[in-house]
């Protein structure tokens, strides 16, 4: 039977540990996931490149070509989302991938059902972004606000897009979409990273900060995505002075 004939989704696995990597294949594949996974770097991008898959899992220390690099190459041409799993554990690895265009950051050791969960997680919100909206007609007063892209998953302020991945993108729609309403992380985490929301968990901070980063690079000052410490986050043009 060919796994694509029945939309089975496929993910690329690239780990050079080969207890990991064997681990990983052989329980994704039995949660009815269809799986391809190599050890080399630069074999992976070409691979990645070459089909169409679904999610990719890397990890970021990797011979023939490191993991962030991979990343780099891919979001030249490819929106593919991307979860990177490493043993590094410095937040600055974490502020890289992120910054590079990674939509998750699993680090080891993990268990296989947070794993699992968390591709669930992506998949869901892919699933999510493909659906078609109801095009909505700028107000008048909007021509130096931002203009969501639900195709492209970006924003743009003139002619300049902000070059969001689509976690980011869907956080900052689910912002708009709520005005002046402050959003908690637990509502946050639910409804657009699709998975509960734990303490230790600082995907949702590192995706905040990006979109800030990338909305400032646009020149986007008219309302900006605040901490209001204790309840959450707000897309406001207001200093909450929280």
């Amino acid at each position: 039977m060919n796994p694509a004939a029945v939309g089975l989704p496929s993910i690329l696995t690239i780990e050079d540990d080969p207890v990991l990597g064997a681990y990983v294949h052989e329980h994704l594949g039995h949660c009815g996931f269809e799986v391809t996974w190599c050890q080399n770097g630069q074999q992976g991008l070409q691979m990645a490149r070459d089909k169409a898959f679904d999610v990719v899992l890397m990890d970021i220390l990797l011979p023939g070509l490191d993991g962030l690099s991979i990343l780099t190459h891919l979001r030249q041409s490819h929106s593919i989302p991307v979860i990177l799993m490493s043993a590094l554990g410095a937040e600055a690895d974490r502020v890289s991938g992120f910054r590079l265009g990674a939509d998750d950051y699993l680090p080891k050791p993990f268990s296989m059902i947070e794993l699992r969960v968390r591709i669930e997680a992506i998949l869901r919100r892919v699933a999510l972004d493909r659906r078609p909206l109801p095009h909505r007609v700028p107000a008048r007063d909007d021509v130096c606000a931002l203009r969501f892209d639900d195709e492209l998953c970006d924003v743009f302020h003139g002619h300049h897009g902000a070059g969001l991945t689509r976690s980011e993108y869907r956080l900052l729609e689910t912002l708009h979409r709520n005005g002046d309403e402050v959003l908690s992380k637990a509502f946050l985490y639910q409804h657009v990273l699709q998975r509960g929301y734990a303490p230790h968990d600082r995907s949702l901070d590192m995706h905040i900060s990006q979109i800030r980063r990338k909305l400032k690079a646009i020149g986007y000052h008219a309302r900006q995505v605040r901490t209001v410490w204790g309840k959450g986050y707000v897309l406001s043009g207001h200093d909450e002075g929280l």
